[in-house]
């Protein structure tokens, strides 16, 4: 199906694929081998026709800690530190592009997918589960969309999607706080649709979930979805363009450097606005 992977793990159920994220960063974290295997692994199931669901889920404990900051250094750092040239700033846009790509296969996969969360779901994992079609979780979930805590404008999905899953007021709420929330406040708002007592329940329960849409007629299904994906399409696309560009443009900055210290220093950042 697809070639030796480094950062996720492929089982089958009958006609479920199950995507295990495995990192290797702490509490799998989105590494370079996980932009480049995620996409490639949801066009190869796309194309799959002994594939009728996927459920997509992390190892370990947690579904995912988001963007490996340490592992993206060596590529983003300069791209994102000090005062970027015109052309760091085309690679800092085309890069950006291409991380946003890996989660738009997951929305425009035809089969449906859906997440199985435990742990911690945080910053791109949010941006992740954004692009699946149904999501639950276990009891001691937690979610956070991060970014504006190390003074970033999440880029990837969140801000277009959530919206059309928890509403507008949920979703600004999240970004803009960058606040914790627990599953039971995540089945309140609509961003999973069952919580489940422990992770295996959660698993179990997704593959349910897959199992009973894998048995319906494929060709429906894929037209739901298309039909579904329709209606917001245009919106989210316009929507991460923008962001990609504003992110090129106003991503380096004072505060970015001041979070990243922060950061290393293991202290709480002081936001200035530069």
């Amino acid at each position: 199906m697809t070639d030796a992977l480094e950062s996720l793990r492929i089982d089958m159920y009958d006609s479920v694929a199950e995507i295990v994220i495995l990192g290797p960063g702490k509490g799998n974290a989105m590494g370079p081998a996980f932009w480049r295997e995620l996409p490639r692994t949801f066009e190869a199931l796309d194309r799959d026709d002994g594939v009728r669901a996927i459920v997509v889920r992390g190892s370990t404990g947690n579904f995912s800690y988001g963007l490996d900051l340490v592992a993206m250094s060596a590529e983003m750092g300069p791209l994102i530190t000090g005062s970027p040239s015109a052309k760091q700033r085309a690679k800092l846009l085309k890069l950006i592009f291409e991380l946003q790509e890996s989660f738009n296969a997951i929305a425009r996969c035809r089969k449906p997918v859906i997440a199985s969360i435990s742990g911690w779901c945080i910053g791109g994992g949010v941006d992740l589960i954004a692009a699946c079609d149904v999501r639950v979780c276990s009891r001691e979930a937690r979610f956070s969309v991060r970014e504006v805590k190390v003074a970033m404008v999440a880029d990837l999905g969140s801000l277009q999607r959530l919206p059309y899953i928890i509403g507008e007021g949920h979703a600004r709420e999240l970004a803009l706080t960058g606040k914790n929330i627990d599953a039971a406040r995540a089945e309140r708002i609509g961003l999973v649709n069952e919580v489940f007592p422990t992770e295996v329940d959660a698993v179990t329960g997704a593959r349910a979930i897959a199992t009973e849409m894998a048995n319906n007629p494929p060709r429906v299904v894929e037209g739901i979805k298309r039909v579904m994906n329709f209606r917001i399409d245009a919106q989210v696309a316009a929507g991460l363009d923008h962001v990609a560009h504003h992110n090129t443009a106003f991503l380096p900055s004072e505060d970015l450097a001041e979070a990243f210290a922060a950061f290393a220093q293991k202290r709480e950042p002081k936001f200035t606005g530069g």
